[in-house]
């Protein structure tokens, strides 16, 4: 069944990115990169092995992984450490959710997890679930999976190898404080699954991101060289009040703040221990009279050579900046006017298509 599943997306994914010659590059030497948030997220469940099997056949350079642990230490491909908004967990484990209401993946072992069903992502209203973005794939149709780190690497290198391309990935280690909270470290036990795979050093194409600025460092300092490592190192950049980091000051639980690292010298600190940024995409860009032009974060990272990978570029109508009249004029913008180092984009088949055109690069909007 699978292998059915996987040969469509194959051809689909090809015939959507429009790509004639498999030895090209996909974006061009000048193109930012194009990175598959979560797979193809805009088409298929994100982070099911399905979703990455088709983000693979548009061509992406880098297919992107969030990791959480699992209750007996697997690395789970989920966005949220919480299986509330995208499984069906509620309904094969009830009573299991913790005082907060919420069902941590870190509470099952992989066996639980692998009974249940995941969605297209949805909150719960008084109508029952409703759809984050109910123009993308139906709630609970078809049969999709969590996966595991171990099998979505095995995806991506087997379709490396019968393919003959080259596509790297893009793991992120979701929330490491609140896996120390829970006793667990998971920084060792990512790095230890990539160097068993053969992902030890920037040969490799694989760059390793966190919103968590001290547990890069740890993982810079300390981790990487004790195990023989030397990946390329990525730092999220959050808005302080998303909550994307805890910590405790005096015994109150508080977010931790990023607005250091977009101020004069955050730059700075950052390239001591990290060779990129991932600022949400609004961070760069100033509005004057309704027309987007670009700050100066890029500009500050570059001179620090950091590469600079935005997120999230999204084609949805109800996603799209009321600056851009279409998803072509916001690529445009961010490659030619940004000029960023690579893109997160839930469509990796429009980006590509797009990117690895040529283009009149001094248009201005």
């Amino acid at each position: 069944m699978f292998k059915r599943i996987l040969s469509t997306l194959l051809l689909i994914g090809s015939a959507s990115a429009n790509i004639t010659c498999a030895e090209n590059s996909t974006a061009g030497a000048e193109s930012p990169l194009v990175i598959a948030h979560r797979g193809a997220s805009a088409y298929l469940p994100e982070h099911t092995l399905e979703a990455k099997a088709m983000a693979y056949a548009m061509r992406p350079d880098y297919i992107e992984q969030d990791l959480v642990l699992s209750k007996d230490n697997h690395l789970i491909v989920m966005h949220d450490i919480y299986l509330d908004s995208t499984t069906n967990v509620a309904e094969i484990f009830p009573g299991r959710a913790r005082e907060d209401g919420h069902y941590y993946t870190i509470d099952f072992t992989l066996e639980e997890l692998k009974k249940l069903r995941v969605s297209e992502a949805f909150s719960i209203g008084e109508d029952g679930p409703q759809a984050k973005y109910p123009h993308r794939f139906p709630l609970w149709k078809s049969s999709f999976q969590l996966s595991t780190f171990e099998e979505e690497i095995e995806l991506i290198q087997g379709l490396n190898k019968s393919l003959g391309y080259e596509i790297g990935i893009y793991p992120e280690i979701k929330k490491p404080y609140f896996h120390h909270w829970e006793g667990k470290d998971i920084a060792t036990i990512a790095l230890q699954k990539l160097k068993e795979y053969g992902y030890s050093d920037k040969q490799q194409k694989v760059f390793l991101q966190c919103f968590d600025a001290e547990e890069l460092q740890r993982i810079k300092f300390e981790l990487m060289p004790a195990m023989g490592m030397d990946l390329s190192l990525v730092q999220l950049i959050a808005a302080t009040s998303w909550g994307e980091k805890l910590i405790e000051i005096d015994g109150i639980i508080q977010n931790y703040d990023y607005d250091w690292m977009l101020e004069p010298g955050g730059m700075r600190k950052i390239t001591s221990y990290a060779d990129g940024i991932g600022p949400w995409y609004p961070m760069l860009i100033e509005v004057e009279d309704g027309k987007p032009r670009a700050n100066n974060i890029v500009r500050r990272a570059h001179r620090r050579d950091l590469q600079v990978h935005p997120y999230t570029f999204r084609a949805d109508p109800e996603k799209l900046p009321e600056e851009f009249d279409s998803f072509n004029q916001f690529l445009h913008f961010a490659a030619y006017q940004l000029r960023v180092d690579g893109i997160f984009t839930d469509q990796p088949d429009q980006a590509v298509n797009y990117l690895s055109r040529p283009h009149h690069r001094k248009r201005r909007y």
